[in-house]
């Protein structure tokens, strides 16, 4: 008995979220992406003291000019200096990219809760709206939305938002189905707790890891997408910087002054890369079937 008792305190119980912390610091991929992630978050928070030049001046005597000392990226075919432009951008992108998921998680979460918690009818209602708008490719709907809406930043992350809302109704729900039948579950219904207080205080922390990994997944895809709707001149209007809308003067001096989409698409696939390695070692270490 002595020796059981003894033994008994060297088994220490690891919380789970010091595990997935222990995880994540030991995937070299996800470190990787978490330096690409805060490189562009820190550049872009940076932008107002920086010492860069103003990214809306012009200069008709510095038109396409070539990297140099006086413009290290270049410049654009009015004379802008494109690393101001690049780092200014970097709000608007990643600004898209955090609100557009946000959006699609405030709206998306309670929907997906409600429809795996209650079954039912209003399982079938919600479910059968979300088919139908998945069976629309996502940047087709937010193009849609973008158009309908009028062409601005704003309005882009807010289509972009509610075309990823799909996605995390369907997830939600998927997990909540399989967390609601658990013993806790029936055991705070036993003992009279709310359905709102169940599915708030039981149910919603144990599906938050993989909304928080979707959330990761999808920051990336919002960027891609309102790259996508400034280059068709649906997202952030000119003459304020975006990468998309960068990408859409480039593509007319391609062979004049390549650089002007150098850039701006390295910096798209560098953030884009970013945010996938960090949500796939989340992925990684938020799995408790990883030991």
């Amino acid at each position: 008995m002595s020796a059981l008792t003894s033994a008994e305190p060297a088994e220490e119980t690891v919380r789970p979220e010091n595990r997935a912390w222990k995880k994540l610091k030991t995937n070299r991929s996800a470190q990787f992406g978490l330096v690409i992630v805060a490189f562009f978050i820190i550049i872009a928070l940076a932008a107002p003291i920086l010492p860069i030049d103003d990214p809306l001046a012009t200069s008709w005597s510095a038109v396409r000019k070539a990297p140099s000392a006086a413009h290290w990226l270049g410049t654009d075919e009015i004379g802008r200096d494109i690393l101001s432009r690049m780092i200014w951008g970097a709000q608007a992108s990643l600004l898209a990219g955090v609100v557009s998921v946000f959006i699609a998680v405030l709206v998306g979460v309670p929907f997906g809760l409600i429809s795996g918690y209650f079954g039912g009818w209003t399982d079938q209602a919600i479910s059968r709206v979300t088919d139908a708008l998945l069976a629309t490719p996502f940047l087709i709907l937010a193009i849609a939305l973008a158009a309908f809406l009028g062409p601005s930043l704003t309005n882009a992350m807010i289509a972009i938002g509610l075309s990823a809302v799909p996605i995390f109704v369907r997830l939600t729900r998927g997990q909540v189905l399989a967390v609601k039948t658990e013993d806790f579950v029936e055991g705070a219904r036993a003992v009279g707790l709310t359905h709102t207080a169940i599915m708030g205080r039981y149910i919603l922390p144990n599906v938050l890891a993989p909304i928080l990994v979707q959330a990761t997944l999808t920051v990336a895809t919002a960027i891609i997408a309102e790259a996508s709707l400034s280059f068709l001149g649906l997202g952030q209007q000119a003459p304020a910087p975006s990468w998309g809308s960068m990408l859409n003067v480039a593509k007319n001096f391609m062979t004049q002054a390549p650089w002007m989409a150098w850039w701006p698409g390295a910096a798209i696939f560098l953030v884009v890369l970013g945010f996938n390695l960090l949500g796939d070692g989340l992925r990684d270490a938020l799995d408790p079937r990883e030991t």
